[in-house]
């Protein structure tokens, strides 16, 4: 079996994966530069300011940022201005967003503490999202999942601030169900509670009653936002795994942020129906099944919820299926080190993957516990090594020898696929730059005018090849799920160095 495995790698010799796997079992200073973790982890956060739309705050750091979309919803009645841009479009899609919302969210619950005066920051980051999110779901029974038309959206390359393409207003209800989107908003909310419930406990509980509310709305109303705004949304955020992850997803967080026996029960009455086995190895803003299994064994690891023990089962089945020598056919390694999945926008893999990885190493080493693989053992530390080996790859440790966040290192990318990186200012261009006049910017072989500081981009290919062009949407467009995960990645590097 073991052969076979390793020969079952595509184009990565099994020599060379054999190689990585023992490199894993050395001291991690041993194979790697050291990095500033700290300072990665400020530029990851500051990230997100960039990202901002609507009117920014008097404290707004990335000043070449202006207000944008102010007028957000005046067609639909609602205010919907505020929440973030996904990626280096003008549009505020809501699946991703309430992605990112919960993952800045776990990170500030499991590795808060070690964030220093970031933690701020971080918090700031996960209300922003969460502000947004209420916004959403201010009306009963109704999400309204998306602002902006993505066709005319794309059709044009101008800065936010600029923007006067089509801003319509998506939603979901009743009638036109979206149990994906719905449940990944509840989640959200349940997870950005904890993180307020002791610094604002009324707004903590505000989050945690709308979560409840949203999660009986996607619950009652089943069905895919995808079938019921398939042109809107597809193929950008189509939902293409289906609903049934994200209703465990959203139980699973209103049980961790409640407490109430009600969604214990939901989980265990609905585990084998919602599939909480199907693609273990997967996590991301579509498919939440490798983080259902191990957020819930936490709680099994504690010892408080032996009967969920099928959870851990399928988490130490994640876990094995990313060992390098081990690992499934969905998940490869490049040449270099990098996990790869097929599709675009690959750090979104690594970094959500290693998030895992990392939040799971250090609920084993509280319970004491390792996971076994077949022949081999994987421990807490092997974990950490191998979630540490992907950052330190993102932060330069490749056969480049470039970061692939921006701002951080001597050398990273400098032509990302983001409109307002790309185009001048409007502090040093206050004229109106119209829809199509900014092609060529976009065309241009010169650097982004201006540095989106903690952006990460998409990554190289599984040749651990990099485009640094714009027209390399899939390798140079930063979005705001890579960083999420990175966010608790980084705290706990940068102390634990």
């Amino acid at each position: 079996m073991a052969r076979n495995a390793l020969t079952s790698l595509g184009n990565v010799p099994a020599l060379r994966v054999l190689i990585l796997f023992l490199l894993l079992l050395l001291p991690s200073h041993s194979i790697a530069a050291r990095h500033d973790y700290h300072d990665a982890l400020r530029k990851s956060i500051l990230f997100f300011e960039g990202q901002r739309s609507g009117k920014l705050p008097p404290d707004q750091r990335v000043r070449w940022r202006k207000d944008s979309a102010l007028h957000d919803g005046a067609t639909a009645g609602v205010d919907l201005t505020g929440g973030y841009y996904d990626a280096g479009d003008n549009i505020k899609f809501g699946f991703p967003m309430a992605f990112t919302t919960t993952l800045l969210s776990w990170s500030v619950i499991d590795f808060g503490r070690t964030m220093g005066p970031e933690l701020r920051n971080a918090v700031k980051a996960v209300k922003w999202g969460s502000d947004y999110l209420l916004k959403v779901t201010a009306v009963p029974d109704v999400v309204f999942v998306q602002v902006g038309d993505a066709y005319s959206d794309h059709n044009c390359w101008e800065r936010p601030e600029d923007m006067d393409t089509l801003r319509t207003v998506y939603k979901i209800d009743r009638d036109h169900p979206g149990s994906d989107v719905a449940g990944e908003t509840a989640a959200a909310l349940a997870a950005a509670s904890i993180v307020f419930r002791s610094r604002d406990p009324g707004y903590s509980n505000l989050l945690l009653n709308r979560a409840v509310r949203v999660f009986e709305f996607a619950d009652r109303n089943r069905g895919a936002y995808s079938s019921s705004l398939r042109s809107a949304v597809c193929p950008f955020y189509c939902d293409v795994n289906g609903y049934q992850d994200e209703l465990l997803w959203a139980a699973a967080w209103l049980h961790k942020a409640s407490r109430r026996r009600e969604y214990r029960e939901y989980i265990a009455k609905n585990e084998v129906i919602l599939r909480a086995g199907d693609t273990i190895n997967e996590f991301g803003w579509d498919n939440k099944h490798a983080g259902i299994n191990v957020l819930i064994s936490k709680e099994v690891l504690r010892g408080r919820a032996e009967y969920f023990s099928s959870f851990q089962h399928n988490a130490d089945g994640f876990i094995c299926s990313l060992l390098p020598g081990n690992s499934h056919p969905q998940v490869q390694y490049s040449p270099g080190g990098l996990i790869f999945k097929a599709g675009g926008s690959n750090m979104q893999h690594v970094t959500s993957l290693s998030f895992l990885l990392l939040a799971y190493s250090n609920y084993l080493s509280h319970a004491n516990k390792v996971v076994p693989c077949g022949e081999t053992t994987a421990s807490p530390a092997l974990l950490k090594r191998l979630a540490k080996r992907q950052v330190d790859y993102i932060l330069g440790d490749n056969p480049l020898g470039m970061s692939y966040m921006v701002g951080y290192g001597a050398r990273y990318p400098q032509r990302i696929h983001h409109r307002g990186s790309s185009l001048p200012s409007v502090l040093a261009h206050p004229a109106h730059i119209g829809c199509k006049a900014g092609s060529g910017y976009f065309l241009s072989p010169n650097p982004n005018p201006n540095l989106l500081v903690g952006a990460v981009v998409g990554g190289p290919n599984s040749s651990d090849y990099f485009p640094d062009s714009r027209p390399y949407f899939q390798e140079s467009e930063p979005t705001t799920y890579i960083n999420a995960p990175l966010v608790g990645l980084l705290a706990f590097f940068s102390a634990h160095n």
